[in-house]
């Protein structure tokens, strides 16, 4: 098997993966299985599988950060470089143009029937991505408990930070209590580093906007979906952005192509113009570089650590726990009368009854189908 590929090889992949790359993260990580294990036979299965649970331990968007992991096997610094941004820049560059768009023509009469559909099959897109997420994260009593309080403190506006690194230590406690010994905490230093402080000092410059999403790219575990969570309690609790702006971001993250982070792009642009999606962008991705880089020599002693496997469990229930409590929300504001219903019920329905069917095409029908009832 060849060492090493050349940077151009490397962009050239990542450039397709992130032109064609519509799904989700698990759909862009199939895809890069079957284009550098089968395809181009750059990495054995078991490396790839290995590098997919490297992504699991670190926070921040995992099919991004799989395809910086596998830059840096196939081409060192440059090609962790390379393989990242050019999995990155195509979404980033299509929901910048959306963005615009939706500031120039979002508001008129005539593009708002088609928004109006597009909210309800949001929520049922995110509730198909989470139950196999939460099936795949319950895996005892002891975290079915955990998620339940982590949803109460949710539901009541305690901040996500504390919720999941609360979450992730209380398993650390209970997994103690029922070892009766320590195991080697070295592993947690990343985590400790990771400890931004928060501040109310919230304004629209792109200093702000900077350290907003540092923290948010910094601290970050789980789905993807999780980043809206975060969002509602950073911008919106605050004024910076509205809900309504907050859900379309959601659906152009939804019918555009790559990492679903990209929808910080278009809400960058919606707060501060194009500076402000540049900035929010760049934060947004720049932990998951520096993760890659910094922790990889350690991944193997982190996977072993039983204390750390328990956090990690824990905070995963936590992540599935807020994806739940922030759909309760949306659904407040969204779902409001019969034809929001039946758009919703019908979006679910599609959703867990299609799992294989791109997430696009959800978005894109109830679009239709909101413009459509809007008719009559």
């Amino acid at each position: 098997m060849e060492n090493n590929a050349s940077l151009k090889d490397i962009a050239q992949l990542f450039l397709k993966l992130g032109i064609i790359g519509f799904g989700g993260p698990a759909a862009h990580i199939a895809m890069m299985q079957e284009e550098v294990v089968y395809k181009r036979k750059w990495l054995t299965e078991q490396r790839f599988l290995d590098l997919i649970g490297a992504t699991n331990l670190i926070p921040g968007p995992n099919s991004t950060e799989m395809a910086i992991h596998i830059g840096h096997e196939k081409g060192g610094w440059k090609g962790l470089v390379v393989a990242g941004l050019c999995f990155i820049l195509p979404a980033v560059l299509i929901t910048g143009i959306f963005a615009y768009l939706y500031q120039q023509y979002g508001q008129l009469p005539e593009v708002q029937p088609l928004i109006y559909g597009i909210k309800p099959a949001i929520i049922a897109i995110i509730l198909g991505a989470v139950f196999p997420l939460a099936k795949k994260s319950l895996k005892s009593t002891e975290l079915i408990g955990i998620g339940v309080l982590v949803l109460w403190g949710a539901l009541w506006n305690i901040h996500e930070i504390y919720l999941m690194f609360g979450a992730g230590f209380l398993a650390l406690f209970l997994t103690y209590l029922r070892n009766k010994k320590y195991d080697h905490l070295n592993t947690f230093l990343p985590l400790a580093l990771l400890q931004f402080s928060h501040t109310n000092l919230l304004s629209t410059t792109n200093t702000h906007l900077f350290w907003i999403f540092l923290k948010i790219g910094a601290l970050l575990y789980g789905s993807g979906y999780v980043l809206f969570a975060f969002l509602d309690t950073e911008l919106v609790a605050v004024g910076l952005l509205t809900r309504k702006e907050l859900m379309d971001a959601i659906a152009v993250g939804q019918f555009t192509p790559g990492p679903v982070f990209s929808s910080v792009t278009f809400i960058g642009y919606q707060i501060n113009g194009l500076t402000g999606a540049i900035v929010s962008t760049i934060a947004i991705f720049l932990p998951s570089f520096v993760f890659v880089a910094l922790l990889n020599p350690i991944v193997k002693k982190m996977r072993n650590s039983k204390l750390f496997s328990a956090f990690l469990d824990a905070v995963n229930v936590a992540s599935v726990a807020l994806i739940v409590a922030v759909c309760f929300e949306m659904s407040k504001d969204t779902i409001t009368d019969w034809r929001t219903i039946l758009i919703a019920v019908v979006s679910i329905a599609i959703a867990f009854g299609y799992k294989k069917l791109n997430s696009a095409f959800v978005v894109l029908g109830g679009s239709l189908f909101g413009y459509l009832l809007s008719l009559i």
